[in-house]
């Protein structure tokens, strides 16, 4: 019998508290649970931190890793931290596991099916590192989980992924300021039977906003817990007294959205009816309950918990799902004897902004910064109140800067709240919950005072009129990155505004599928082409095209860019300063004068022509060879060669690093697919006008809007057909349309389809990165088992 030291699989019956060495804090909590206590607890088995070293040996991974690490000299530096622990994970990410180690995780799996009496359970899969969920130090929230996994070998690779996220930008550069030795931290994967949660939520047994630990607090939302912590969803806020176990307070909320589990695998958003938004998540039966739950695991460890909780849909069970030590006021209420702060409301005449949530107490007055784009965080100053929607672990080198936070969503437990509390930094949120949104009641560069203690935001600085603030102490910062897995379909990015380059050039794309030339024109330019070449101003066009196209293949490269060649319509052109002397006034300009068909037109040629020299310039003159072109709008065989023709007499001419491709948008770029292969060196599909003018329907019509629809069986034919078609000739596909910004399932029908490139917009990039990772990783897990859904529709039309 091996023994438990060594072993690689430890069942949650097996397990003790004292076993954080052997299976990491959160492994071995749900093993004190299961193993000694009467509380409902998902059951299931924890990989070894034995497994663990094993595979990091085995493998000769162990060495890769303190190489990179050793070379890496200065943590602060942000770009050398990313790129280390990128290069960490792929190694582990890419790794082989054992076999033997494998099998094992696989029998494991399959024998928990067989306790539970299901086959192949869904299950979840949360890491657990053997140095967190200490008193003293919280490493929670460092780590990955997943949810809604099935299947043996999707399950070993969860593991692997697991012990791939030990090394994420955060949790390394945390560890190292905290002085844990890298090699001293294992990872222990706790595989867990999946809770199909129609509500799910985080418990506290002492009041996070003030430390008062005769207080229970429970926060809860619809679906999955993950929207608590990302604070994308404000939570049902329940304050329950402790010996009583009565509700003393409840704050329901509005909350529209929430994230299921998918029937497959996965999971999803989608809306909240809309007749259960406001209503509240749990019973007040249910409320006391779990606080029956905190209060027996609170008086079993011996100090206050952190507690996670699901309500299964289908027996309207209540789980207990996770419980570690509370870090922040434990440590608080030890240095203090166990003596609160008073809470008392200030009074003041002052004018109160806005209203929310307490998170983290304190007070602090400064200078408001709102920002709403995630992609504006670099512009936050140092000192500043930081003002926005949610964060996210994206935002913590901002928040370290930031005198006080303040958002619209989010709950006690949400980003903002728990990652304030670690910093010290006062901190409101929730405040739409409240009543008015903070990003509306407050704008930038105004001076504000934040009451943290009882959730206020005052105008001005009325500090001195308000209880002293709490002194702060700078809490050890952390870096926070995103992993994205290298996909075989590539994900671009859409690009308008090249003035938006330097905000979207870190996202995780691989190119620039689509930039539209319209926008240089609309944003540099101003006049129309025909109108300067009269005024003898034909270089301005092309100095100042050139200027804007440069900006963004420079800031992109070496990643390639496509730009878009002008497709104005005729009424869009008439509004360029001297644009009515050259327009027709057409009644229907989305069918009329645009795209290809001007580019040939003796009327317009010349202007065509500086959109060309635009394009060399920055190729031949600025050097940047990953800037190719697309043509939008050809409705014939004919118009193709014609354009082409033109390109390569004024020295574009196709080859091996540039490339020239074409809108499909129109039914005969998919009919005579077989033909436009010619002039062409792949396609990208506009799926907003295809789908109009396959089913005849004006998108901007309102009239027959909802006819509108890209997933139209019609439309998913047309684009099989296309891939297919190209494919033959060795061409490429992409699609740029909104259709996969708009619709996962859709972009899982275009992995499905064999597409080359997924194009969307900045903020969907993200997104789309891991749904592609999702899908291309479910086809292989198909064709390897065997067992995969199917999809019985038939998409060919021949």
């Amino acid at each position: 019998m091996v023994e438990r030291e060594n072993a690689n699989v430890l069942w949650f019956d097996e397990l003790r508290r004292a076993d954080v060495d052997l299976v990491g804090g959160k492994s071995s909590s749900l093993g004190e649970m299961t193993s000694v206590m009467d509380v409902p607890v998902p059951f299931g088995f924890a990989t070894t931190a034995a497994a663990y070293r094993r595979f990091m040996q085995e493998t000769g991974i162990n060495d890769q890793v303190n190489a990179l690490l050793a070379a890496l000299t200065d943590y602060e530096d942000s770009d050398a931290l990313h790129t280390t622990c990128s290069q960490i994970r792929q190694i582990i990410v890419d790794a082989t596991m054992p076999a033997d180690l494998a099998a094992e995780i696989e029998a494991a799996y399959e024998q928990l099916g067989q306790r539970m009496g299901e086959t192949d359970p869904f299950v979840a899969i949360r890491s657990s590192a053997t140095a967190e969920d200490l008193p003293d130090a919280s490493f929670a929230g460092q780590q990955e989980s997943y949810l809604n996994i099935k299947g043996a070998q999707d399950v070993v690779k969860k593991v692997q992924e697991c012990y791939a996220s030990l090394f994420t930008d955060r949790a390394t550069y945390y560890r190292q300021k905290q002085g844990y030795p890298h090699e001293k931290v294992a990872l222990s994967a706790a595989v867990q039977m999946m809770v199909f949660s129609k509500a799910a939520g985080i418990m506290f047994s002492v009041d996070v906003t003030n430390g008062d630990d005769s207080k229970i607090v429970i926060d809860g939302i619809y679906g999955l817990g993950e929207y608590i912590v990302l604070g994308k969803v404000t939570p049902d806020h329940f304050v329950v007294d402790k010996a009583s176990l009565k509700i003393v307070e409840r704050d329901l909320t509005s909350k529209p959205v929430r994230l299921i589990r998918k029937p497959g695998s996965g999971v999803k958003e989608e809306p909240v009816p809309a007749e259960l938004q406001a209503q509240p998540v749990l019973t007040d039966a249910q409320v006391e309950e779990l606080a029956g739950y905190v209060k027996q695991v609170e008086a079993h460890y011996g100090c206050y918990m952190d507690m996670e909780f699901a309500l299964d849909e289908r027996t309207d069970k209540l789980w207990i799902v996770q419980a570690r030590p509370e870090t922040v006021w434990s440590q608080k209420n030890k240095q203090t004897g166990g003596k609160k702060e008073a809470t008392t409301m200030a009074t003041t005449d002052a004018k109160v902004l806005v209203k929310g949530l307490p998170a983290s107490p304190g007070l602090a007055a400064g200078v408001a910064h709102v920002i709403e784009n995630p992609e504006d965080i670099d512009t936050f100053k140092e000192g500043e109140v930081l003002v926005t929607l949610m964060t996210s672990p994206d935002w913590v080198p901002a928040m370290k800067k930031a005198k006080a936070i303040v958002t619209n969503n989010g709950g006690m437990t949400c980003h903002a709240a728990i990652v304030s509390r670690e910093m010290q930094i006062p901190c409101i949120v929730g405040t739409k919950s409240k009543g008015q949104a903070v990003t509306e009641a407050v704008k930038t560069g105004e001076v504000i005072t934040v009451d943290a203690k009882n959730g206020i935001v005052y105008q001005g600085d009325i500090t001195a009129s308000l209880q002293p603030a709490t002194p702060t102490a700078s809490a050890g910062a952390a870096v926070a990155a995103e992993y994205f897995p290298p996909t075989a379909t590539h994900v671009m990015m859409n690009l308008g505004d090249p003035d938006l380059i330097d905000k979207y050039a870190d996202l995780p794309a691989d190119g620039i599928g689509l930039m539209r030339e319209e926008f240089l024109w609309t944003t540099y330019i101003h006049a129309h082409p025909l109108y300067l070449i009269e005024k003898g101003e034909p270089d301005k066009v092309v100095n100042m095209l050139a200027d804007g196209i440069a900006k963004v293949a420079r800031t992109i490269a070496p990643r390639p860019m496509v730009l878009r060649l002008s497709d104005f319509k005729s009424s869009e052109y008439r509004n360029l300063e001297g644009g009515e002397k050259y327009e027709p006034q057409e009644p229907a300009d989305l069918l009329g004068w645009r795209g290809a068909s001007r580019y040939y037109d003796p009327k317009y040629i010349e202007a065509f022509k500086l959109e060309l020299g635009a394009v060399k310039k920055v190729r031949n003159e600025f050097g940047l060879k990953n800037l190719n072109v697309m043509i939008p709008f050809v409705r014939t065989v004919d118009e193709a060669k014609k354009v082409t023709d033109i390109m390569a007499a004024e020295g574009l001419q196709r080859g091996a690093d540039f490339k020239v491709y074409m809108m499909a948008e129109i039914p005969s770029n998919i009919i005579l697919a077989d033909q436009f292969n010619q002039y062409i060196d792949g396609y990208s599909i506009g799926s907003n006008d295809l789908s109009m003018l396959i089913l005849g329907c004006d998108r901007n019509n309102d009239t027959v809007a909802h006819l509108f629809d890209e997933r139209n069986l019609a439309v998913k034919r047309a684009i099989r057909h296309l891939i297919k078609t190209a494919h033959k000739d060795g061409k490429t596909v992409s699609i740029c349309g909104q259709a996969p910004s708009e619709y996962p399932e859709f972009t899982e029908f275009l992995i499905q389809s064999g597409i080359d490139y997924v194009s969307v917009n900045p903020d969907m990039v993200k997104l789309t990165k891991r749904n592609v990772a999702h899908f291309e990783q479910r086809i292989l897990l198909d064709q390897a088992t065997g067992r995969g859904r199917q999809d019985p529709t038939n998409y060919a039309w021949e």
